[in-house]
């Protein structure tokens, strides 16, 4: 089987790393939504030895996840689990039964239809430990705006693809975490435009 490769997650793994250090270095396990590739579990669990990493996708993409995972055989990551978040919670099942310390996913709100980004943080809230952090990686909009031309280029295409799809507003993603017990904890700004959003549960 080839290896899927997504050039912009080699490019920006290690800036997540650095900007997420002081939080993953006190995590010791980690719920990712969405792993895509893989490329982020694998260089992450590779920098903080310490962390159990746990892959999710959706069917479609498990096989090809699977392989690179099991190809990088990096210890700490365990072998990913079917999640799809919109069916996860009609279904009352998270892909997994474990409590984490940490939770990650990157490039995934504007992919998703805007009730799976709710859903997803519904995921997080039931599986993340109490005072536990949750960062979401991507591009956003500010008070509807958006930060640059290429980003918002980059929505104009993702609309005209699917209409469902869309870079988020930074509010209303912060809304629906609030709706889930999630409290923001820092906005970090990344290259390219990007920026992570670290959310931390209340309960």
């Amino acid at each position: 089987m080839e290896h899927p490769f997504s050039p912009s997650a080699d490019r920006n793994k290690e800036a997540i790393g650095d900007a997420l250090q002081q939080y993953l270095a006190n995590a010791s396990n980690v719920f990712e939504i969405g792993s895509g590739t893989g490329q982020h579990a694998i260089y992450l669990c590779d920098r903080f030895k310490h962390l159990q990493w746990q892959p999710s996708e959706q069917v479609m993409h498990l096989e090809s996840l699977t392989y690179v995972i099991e190809e990088a055989a990096v210890s700490g990551i365990a072998a990913p689990v079917e999640l799809d978040v919109a069916v996860s919670i009609t279904e009352e099942t998270t892909g997994t039964d474990e409590y984490y310390s940490f939770a990650f996913s990157s490039n995934t709100a504007h992919i998703m239809a805007i009730d799976e980004v709710a859903a997803m943080f519904q995921v997080i809230q039931r599986r993340l430990q109490a005072k536990a952090f949750f960062a979401l990686y991507g591009p956003f909009k500010i008070d509807g705006v958006h930060t640059s031309d290429g980003n918002a280029e980059f929505d104009a295409n993702l609309r005209s693809q699917q209409p469902h799809m869309g870079i988020r507003d930074k509010a209303e993603v912060e809304s629906l975490a609030t709706d889930c017990g999630l409290e923001l904890h820092r906005d970090i700004p990344m290259p390219a435009n990007n920026r992570i959003l670290l959310w931390r549960a209340t309960g």
